[in-house]
């Protein structure tokens, strides 16, 4: 993996940040990118398939060991953390908050065998929160990365600091969430992931030069607000497990598909028309992300082009993560998606992004088209409504800073 350096401009300003939080300079300076999902949208959570890379948005910190048994973290815009390290169980008082993440991290290491110790660091963040980029694994990662590269001489893996944070984030932050958003942060760069194995993810990077495709990734913001939608989110895995109890199971990829469509009349009575198709969607989905790492590999862009259009297609009338039940005048992601098949006109691809419902779509655009495309997202949705992004080869990792 290639280094990642710290411009002046930039170490200048986490210096600033770090003086006027805790006095002093840094010591040393780290980087955690934010993660877009390529393809398998709504896989992990059954144990599937993913295909996810690691992008050019990061949250980074200037850090130094403070000699004390607490860590001390301010991000910019938020109020400090302060995690005493002498307590490294889940308090009920943090549930969903960051010091259970900083807290859980420090205590999996500990587990791990690791002297952790106190340090303070500030952090400042591209990856807005909400913005479908999983800004809170960032977080975990560079949480993880520090921690691993300041007391454990960085003997633990990345894949292994992704799961730390997966442990943070399950046990101490109170959410059950998948592992993809934290591995594609923490390896960098373009990986599949195959989650079948529950504690042993299989990881494998997938070479392929995005930068010469002729094509732009593009995350666009639909401008629409998560509040509200907790029920929608958790129906899809609910309706997934409803399926998966009638066969005894405990995710789908446990059914084998032709046992799944031969029992289709059943389940449609016992689960419902939805959460049959949401399965189908999973089956289909599945079985796309093996498609579209081998025709990345063998070169075959448009073949990959054509498998996230399907997967979008797949995602709008199957899993049907675009429009929350009963919206009417509000159907943003909707909106996103047909402003994309509108301005691509037939070329490149779109599909929703991530959770769906609010939050993001993804397109990937040809270049001559790029300004035009920009511009009519934004001036149809806001301005910096659309993102052009780009795949970072480094994971979680350790910055040079510049002299």
């Amino acid at each position: 993996m290639s280094a990642l350096t710290l411009s002046s401009s930039d170490k200048q300003i986490l210096d600033a940040g770090f003086a006027a939080a805790f006095g002093g300079a840094p010591e040393r300076y780290f980087s955690a990118p934010g993660r877009t999902e390529i393809g398998g949208n709504h896989t992990d959570h059954q144990r599937g398939r993913v295909l996810a890379a690691a992008v050019n948005l990061d949250t980074r910190a200037a850090v130094r060991v403070n000699g004390t048994d607490t860590i001390r973290i301010l991000s910019k815009g938020y109020p400090m953390s302060v995690v005493d390290l002498k307590e490294l169980t889940p308090r009920a008082d943090e549930i969903n908050t960051t010091p259970a993440l900083i807290r859980g991290v420090a205590a999996r290491f500990t587990q791990l065998g690791c002297k952790v110790e106190g340090f303070d660091a500030y952090c400042e963040s591209t990856v807005l929160p909400g913005s479908g980029l999983s800004s809170s694994a960032a977080y975990e990662v560079l949480i993880g990365t520090i921690i691993n590269h300041l007391f454990f001489d960085g003997r633990v893996t990345q894949p292994e600091v992704a799961m730390i944070g997966q442990y943070a984030e399950n046990v101490f932050f109170g959410k059950p969430c998948g592992l993809m958003d934290q591995t594609a942060s923490a390896v960098g760069n373009l990986v599949t992931i195959d989650f079948f194995e529950k504690d042993k993810p299989v990881i494998e990077s997938v070479d392929f030069d995005f930068s010469a495709c002729g094509h732009a990734l593009c995350i666009i913001d639909s401008q629409a607000s998560h509040a509200d939608l907790t029920d929608e989110y958790a129906a899809i895995p609910n309706e997934m497990k409803a399926i998966c109890a009638h066969f005894g199971k405990e995710v789908l990829t446990q059914i084998d598909t032709a046992d799944f469509y031969g029992s289709l009349p059943v389940l449609r009575k016992e689960c419902g028309d939805r959460a049959v198709l949401r399965a189908i969607h999973f089956y289909q989905d599945n079985a796309r992300v093996p498609k579209q790492v081998a025709a990345l590999r063998a070169g075959d862009f448009e073949g990959f082009l054509g498998l996230v259009k399907e997967s979008g297609y797949s995602s709008y009338m199957y899993l049907q993560n675009v429009i929350p039940a009963g919206y009417k005048a509000h159907q943003d992601v909707a909106v996103a998606l047909a402003l994309c098949e509108h301005y691509l006109n037939g070329r490149g691809a779109y599909r929703v992004h991530g959770g769906g419902f609010a939050g993001t779509v993804q397109a990937f655009v040809p270049f001559d088209i790029l300004e035009a495309f920009r511009s009519g997202i934004d001036a149809a949705l806001g301005a910096g409504a659309c993102h052009v992004l780009s795949i970072r080869p480094q994971g979680g990792v350790e910055m040079q800073a510049k002299s």
